[in-house]
């Protein structure tokens, strides 16, 4: 009899159904032995010894298999194929070899990269002895994020009391979300301009063109920067006759994305599925270890951490009978499409994530699979499938229109999918400003000939403000730390789930925004060890790692060239007095510590006393901000926060009679704010423009809740006429129109004859800084039958299109707007839900933000104050069934 021993329960059940009489399966549940949490675990005085201790909760396991070594033959490890498998099964053989119970029987390492009988039979027939490489690699790595944890922790203990711990990875991780985070409080934005003309060919089609010459010269993006400005070219447009210049036409192919590796399948499920890594991480693997179909364990896909985007030529020809089988040899090819690993040491597995058998489609296995399952193996399988398909073929046409004196140019793009090829069953998701700049090309244009006059319907100026860099998602962050080398794939998850144990970061909206400790922590590295969170810095000691994996570098080598500076420092450090260190936080973190007052104020001018210093106080509870005259003067207040008269942080104005909930003024990081009522989601706004905090009572903050206020009604449209305040100010609007209201103009007060004139003015005069509503009339198709909501047919600036709860569909050029019925309306928005990967929700989720905000939409700026965004605490991802206890990845 031969022992085997794998990593988890479930895999141990399948493996030895395969091998049959002759083989005993046992799980090690993940790593036997670690590090203790002590000083001097690692001894670089020592050359790095390493003292191991055997964890209390696997020696059940270790006594079970230790048993069934004495009436055995051979011992076979077979734990996960990668860096982290092998280090498990060392581990193993040391405490089995001290323990004697291996004596002099053989021992064999085996890896699969899949859980079926074919991949295990193949597997052990060609079994290896333990890659020492990969072991060193694990060795370094593994004293290296003790002794950076160990030795730079307490420093942070020492010199800023409240901080939780310092990570060799995920300190650089953490410095790319705070340092985003100060891009996006520094950044100022840029007002632009856009003039669009709505053109007429002879045979009465229209369509849309952007003017991008005028005077004779090529606009650049800010070349119309002010309303003055638009208004200008918009008139020149207005009085020009146009004519088309040129016609491009063109054919260009899109190819499919690569197969999954370990993080384009964590940044896509988190795009598509709205998975955190972690989540991604654990269905994965119940897919891996398999389930059961038809009475027998069948792992469903190929291991799920590999940097590589490999297939093997078995799934690449098994795939390619899958799709001429399902969609037709036009959808094939000539030849395969294979891939390569972009990575400098694509370690780990051999493949990409792939399913285990290509023919086995997600409705075959549905009723097998949890809902996570179900929707990850669906995604993996429709991935791997597209990478093996024929290229999408698109006809794209740019249409150059101007005057005959050329100083008026104007340019009408779109394009066509001439054969979807890989895009009729996978196109890969995008975030919100790739779907948005993606949209304006997939417009149709009708036929248009080189030298054919057209007629202007209608030339508006359009106002655009820039906007600041985003904050990173759980998939842009692990596509950031790709980029820039940090960590590898098996380890993306845990750097994101420490970030949020440790309460360094917190998830608002699905984006990562940095705690105050987080902030101190990153500003205290970056103040004293800076060198030793630079990405470049991690990115090259990572490469180092792999060099010692490739056999090319010594373990102990980097240990050495890393310890003797870093321990330095850490001494020098340690000296500092905590009074330095505190006025270096003041440094780094000023503009956040203390903001600008509006009255011009010194921000670090204490407002209690008026004679002291404000600045970061340490306490046994955190950080805070305090005054130098302590204790004469008292004054105390909260990280990130600005003050009200007197520096208080809130004030109480009253109590909201209808529904007996408490209205508070507050301020906040972004200025001052209204509250009433407190739970997950109180009703909060910003002050509109001209009102000071002082001048707030309960009454004027009563009508500020209860915006947008409606005026009365536009006696030309019917449409309603309202007040509202958003992000950029207040405004009137009806309809499809809104003006900016004047700096005289107050908008709880601003009356109907006021409004009117206001939205009958020019268009580029005061227009909102967002991207112009299309529709001005429309009729209700009905309710969608399987989400309940309401689906619309608009008339949009593009032409004729329905909507429903944020999803938007172009009417097909033989639709007939008049004749169009509530069933062909949801095929059209199923159509375009299935291409651009964003589903028509249903009742019970978020939909999508509106342009312009309704009547029932709240008025808060989207400039929220922190601590004044109600977010849920996230819960941990409960898994269909349980898994086993399995090493951190």
């Amino acid at each position: 009899m031969d022992v085997v021993v794998v990593e988890s329960p479930t895999k141990a059940k399948s493996i030895e159904k395969y091998l049959g009489p002759g083989y005993r399966v046992f799980a090690s549940y993940g790593h036997v032995r670690d590090l203790p949490e002590k000083d001097e675990a690692v001894q670089p005085d020592a050359d790095f010894a390493m003292e191991w201790e055997v964890l209390d909760r696997k020696k059940k396991a270790l006594d079970d298999i230790q048993t069934a070594l004495k009436t055995s033959d051979k011992l076979i490890l077979a734990t996960d194929p990668d860096r982290e498998g092998e280090a498990i099964s060392w581990h193993l053989l040391e405490v089995l070899a001290k323990k004697k119970a291996i004596a002099d029987k053989p021992v064999e390492r085996v890896v699969f990269h899949e859980i079926t009988k074919r991949a295990v039979l193949e597997a052990m027939a060609n079994a290896r002895q333990l890659d020492t490489d990969l072991i060193d690699a694990y060795l370094a790595r593994r004293a290296l994020d003790y002794l950076v944890g160990f030795t730079l922790s307490p420093v942070l203990w020492r010199k800023l009391p409240g901080s939780r711990s310092a990570g060799r990875v995920q300190s650089v991780a953490l410095r790319l979300i705070c340092e985003r985070e100060n891009e996006i409080e520094a950044f100022v934005a840029r007002e632009y301009w856009t003039v669009e003309a709505l053109l007429e060919t002879s045979g009465k089609d229209r369509f849309t063109a952007r003017l991008t010459e005028l005077a004779g010269k090529k606009l650049g993006k800010f070349d119309i920067g002010d309303a003055k400005a638009a208004e200008a070219a918009t008139s020149a447009v207005r009085k020009a006759e146009l004519s088309v210049r040129k016609i491009e036409r063109k054919q260009v192919q899109r190819t499919p994305s690569p197969p999954f590796s370990t993080s384009t399948l964590q940044q896509e499920a988190s795009r598509k599925l709205g998975f955190s890594a972690s989540r991604t991480m654990q269905v994965a693997q119940r897919l891996f270890e398999g389930i059961e179909l038809g009475g027998e364990t069948v792992g469903l896909i190929t291991y799920m951490r590999t940097d590589s985007v490999n297939l093997s030529s078995e799934a690449i020809g098994g795939a390619r009978r899958v799709i001429a089988a399902r969609f037709g040899e036009q959808y094939l090819p000539a030849s395969p499409r294979v891939y390569k690993t972009k990575a400098k040491n694509a370690q780990e597995a051999h493949e990409a994530i792939r399913p285990t058998d290509p023919a086995r489609v997600p409705a075959d296995v549905a009723s097998y699979l949890a809902a996570d399952e179900k929707r990850l193996y669906e995604l993996i399988w429709q991935r791997t499938m597209a990478c093996q398909m024929a290229a999408a073929v698109l006809d794209r046409v740019v249409v150059e229109i101007g005057d005959s004196g050329q100083q008026i140019g104007l340019r009408a793009t779109g394009q066509t999918i001439a054969f979807d090829g890989f895009l009729k069953l996978y196109q890969e998701g995008r975030d919100d400003r790739q779907a948005d700049e993606e949209e304006d090309d997939d417009r149709l244009l009708p036929n248009i000939k080189e030298g054919e006059g057209l007629g202007q319907s209608d030339v508006k100026p359009r106002q655009h403000f820039t906007e600041p860099p985003p904050r990173f998602t759980e998939a842009s962050l692990v596509r950031r730390l790709e980029e820039l080398g940090i960590g590898r794939p098996s380890t993306y998850a845990s750097i994101i789930s420490v970030l949020q144990d440790r309460q360094y970061v917190k998830l608002e909206q699905r984006r990562f925004v940095p705690e105050d400790r987080g902030r101190l922590v990153t500003a205290f590295l970056l103040s004293f060890f800076d060198r030793y969170i630079e990405p470049s810095f991690t990115a090259g000691l990572e490469n180092k790692l792999d060099d010692v994996a490739a056999g090319e570098l010594s373990w102990k080598d980097v240990l050495r060239e890393f310890w003797a500076p870093f321990k330095g420092r850490i001494d020098e450090v340690m000296e500092r007095r905590v009074a330095e260190v505190i006025e270096n936080l003041n440094e780094k973190l000023g503009s956040f510590l203390f903001p600008e007052r509006e009255n011009g104020a010194n921000p670090r001018g204490c407002p209690n006393c008026g004679t002291g210093t404000l600045s970061l106080k340490l306490g046994k509870f955190g950080a805070f901000v305090g005054c130098s005259n302590y204790p004469e003067c008292r004054y105390t207040r909260q990280l990130g926060v600005t003050t009200l008269e007197g520096g208080a942080t809130e004030r109480l104005l009253g109590v909201d009679p209808g529904t007996s909930e408490e209205v508070w003024l507050k301020a906040g990081r972004f200025g001052p704010y209204l509250q009433r009522g407190t739970g997950e989601e109180p009703r909060r706004s910003s002050l509109p423009p001209g009102y000071e905090p002082a001048t707030i009572d309960f009454a004027t903050a009563m009508q500020i809740l209860a915006l947008p206020r409606e005026i009365g009604t536009d006696p030309n449209s019917g449409e309603p006429v309202e007040a509202i305040l958003n992000r950029y100010g207040a405004f009137v609007q009806s309809g499809a129109q809104r003006r900016k209201l004047d700096a005289d103009d107050d908008v709880l007060t601003v009356g109907l004859n006021r409004a009117l004139a206001l939205l009958a003015e020019n268009p580029g005069k005061g227009a909102a800084p967002r991207r112009a509503a299309g529709p001005t009339k429309g009729r209700d198709l009905g309710a969608d039958p399987d989400t309940g909501k309401a689906v619309k047919l608009l008339d949009g600036r593009f032409g004729p299109y329905v909507t429903a709860n944020g999803v938007n569909a172009t009417l097909k050029k033989d639709m007939d707007p008049a004749t169009l019925t509530l069933e062909a309306a949801v095929e059209l928005l199923r159509a375009k839900a299935a291409r651009s990967g964003k589903p028509v929700r249903g009742r019970g989720k978020a939909a999508a933000k509106p342009a312009l905000k309704t009547k029932a939409a709240t008025a808060t700026s989207a400039l929220k104050p922190k601590g004044a965004t109600a977010t849920k605490k996230a819960s941990k991802d409960k898994p269909a069934s349980k898994a086993p206890a399995r090493r951190k990845g």
